[in-house]
């Protein structure tokens, strides 16, 4: 098996700029999605550095004789711990940055972040907020992550709401995202992918706008995955545009005859990132990437907007 991939970020038709951000790390199969928030332009500052963080993480870590920043959780496998600690990396350096400047204090991002491992045949994802993970596979759409918002967890304690109580919850308020605290609770899985597979990765400018039956025939009758993510945020836009919508999609296939399943993603990683390079994104190659982009609250309770 192999994974190739596309992404692509639109402003909207209602924002002035753009605070989403995306990177498709191909030589470590490794695909982010953040989406930003805060004050004036700190949304696009944290989303940014989220993705930039997590890909130079990735990078720095390439070699076998580093030191992890945090502790190895042998209960994960190594993907997992890198992945995770990628994440949390990210969520360290945006708080520390809010920290210290009065312009992005209270700044922070969602992230959605998946890592393909040939190896093992396997897609490790790991989020915090409400930027999604699906799959879409065999006519069929699933949506493998769940989003960290007050609503959710009110159905989660009270599944039991009926209707009314439920269209009286605000739905536009997440519960966990990175920048927030010092340390964040990072959701992880892992999922087994047939050839054929895509998956999807999205901020909620697009799974907002755009049901997911819908995503599921833009993603299946597209002739291929770039071509999809263009109809996606065009559907978005017809949809009304109100957020920034991205989307990255990664497509699972058979890998020509003679490649080797010998990734760099399968590697034992360690160490603390060194300063953010600039992540990969905006790019159009043969590696499958494509992109086009251009007050504080109390921890816990996050106005998404």
């Amino acid at each position: 098996m192999r994974a190739i991939a596309a992404g692509l970020s639109d402003v909207g038709l209602q924002r002035e700029h753009n605070e989403d951000s995306f990177i498709v790390l191909k030589e470590y199969d490794l695909y982010v999605v953040a989406d930003g928030m805060g004050g004036h332009r700190a949304g696009d500052v944290a989303s940014k550095l989220a993705t930039e963080t997590i890909s130079e993480f990735f990078k720095s870590t390439a070699n076998d004789d580093v030191t992890w920043p945090f502790h190895f959780d042998t209960n994960l496998s190594e993907e997992e711990n890198r992945l995770l600690t990628g994440i949390r990396v990210a969520n360290r350096q945006i708080f520390e940055r809010s920290t210290r400047s009065r312009e992005y204090h209270g700044m922070g991002t969602t992230v959605v972040g998946a890592m393909f491992s040939p190896r093992k045949k396997r897609m490790y994802i790991g989020h915090v907020g409400d930027s999604r993970c699906y799959r879409v596979r065999s006519g069929g759409i699933q949506l493998l992550t769940r989003d960290h918002s007050l609503i959710n967890d009110y159905l989660l304690a009270m599944p039991d709401l009926t209707e009314e109580q439920r269209s009286e919850l605000p739905k536009n308020v997440i519960t966990r995202a990175l920048g927030m605290q010092d340390q964040v609770v990072v959701d992880l899985q892992h999922d087994e992918p047939t050839i054929g597979d895509v998956y999807l990765l999205c901020s909620d400018g697009l799974s907002g706008m755009v049901s997911d039956e819908e995503i599921q025939k833009i993603v299946g009758g597209a002739p291929d995955i770039r071509d999809a993510c263009k109809k996606l945020i065009q559907k978005a836009n017809e949809s009304g545009g109100e957020d920034n919508a991205t989307v990255v999609l990664i497509k699972i296939e058979e890998a020509p005859e003679g490649a080797t399943d010998d990734p760099a993603s399968d590697k034992p990683v360690s160490s603390p990132p060194r300063p953010a390079a600039a992540a990969k994104k905006g790019t159009d190659d043969d590696d499958g990437a494509l992109g086009f982009a251009e007050e504080p609250t109390a921890p816990g309770v996050l106005p998404r907007r």
